[in-house]
């Protein structure tokens, strides 16, 4: 879409009074909305895509660059909207901003990949790119910071010279870690990241939400000793000695107490399973 500046301000503006129209929604709305679409209410989708507009606009602002018109940035970040009113699930109980924020800026970033890149690359260079943002960003959570390209390279047994020229020969982005103009993103934000799953990250919290209200069938300290015991603090299990220092209690008390609170939960089970196959 190419437009003088004028054109594209009216443009703008034009479209800005249009999407005002629509009522923002309440999160019961939102799931209310979430049960129709997965019943085919194509009204319903397109009301819960039409008060989410404004969201588009406001992080479409962040992605302008002098070779990509508002517009177009817009126009991508609604593709993403889309998705996500498609694919957005009430039973996960989390508000469809948060939900829909990470397939708009996905499709706004793939957007701009393709329209930066001057040079196709060949099929197994495309997918050692991929291979290098993949590894950037299981290094980065590991070591806690940048990794080298040296640290990189040695973790996909690539040359780092090699690295480097396929990095560089990508496009308008030169290497891993400059940034764009607008600080819209680096390399790394810039490709697909596989690694990530909304759908997925937003089940664990639900799941984590919904074993956390299934415990309060137990008593307090037979809830505190299945959340040592499950690794609920800090990702760590706990043994029975330990719980049992913790808490001022023989070990054997505690292997007691949980015996029975298991006991206690296999009774309300059925509640759980209804949640994970519902």
């Amino acid at each position: 879409m190419k437009t003088s500046k004028g054109t594209e301000e009216n443009a703008l503006k034009a479209y800005f009074k249009q999407i005002q129209r629509s009522a923002l929604l309440s999160f019961d709305e939102e799931l209310e909305l979430s049960r129709k679409i997965q019943n085919g209410d194509e009204l319903a989708r397109q009301k819960l895509i039409e008060a989410n507009l404004r969201l588009v606009v406001k992080i479409s602002k962040s992605y302008v660059t002098s070779d990509v018109s508002f517009l177009d940035v817009i126009q991508e970040g609604n593709l993403g909207l889309i998705k996500a009113a498609e694919k957005y699930d009430h039973k996960k109980n989390v508000r469809f901003s948060t939900y829909a924020a990470w397939w708009i800026k996905q499709s706004i970033v793939r957007a701009l990949s393709k329209k930066r890149r001057t040079i196709r690359l060949p099929h197994r260079k495309e997918e050692l790119l991929k291979n290098i943002q993949k590894t950037y960003y299981l290094l980065n959570q590991e070591l806690s910071r940048k990794p080298s390209r040296a640290e990189i390279a040695g973790e996909i047994n690539e040359d780092p010279e090699d690295v480097a020229a396929l990095v560089n020969s990508a496009g308008s982005v030169f290497s891993l870690d400059s940034t764009f103009d607008d600080d819209s993103g680096t390399l790394m934000d810039i490709y697909e990241d596989q690694s990530y799953n909304p759908d997925a990250e937003l089940m664990k919290k639900s799941f984590r939400e919904e074993t956390m209200k299934f415990l309060e069938h137990l008593l307090e300290k037979e809830k505190q000793i299945l959340l040592y015991r499950f690794s609920f603090y800090g990702g760590k299990k706990y043994t029975l000695k330990h719980i049992g220092e913790e808490m001022g209690i023989s070990p054997e008390t505690v292997r007691q107490i949980e015996i029975r609170a298991i006991k206690k939960l296999k009774e309300h089970a059925v509640e759980l399973k209804e949640y994970i196959y519902n």
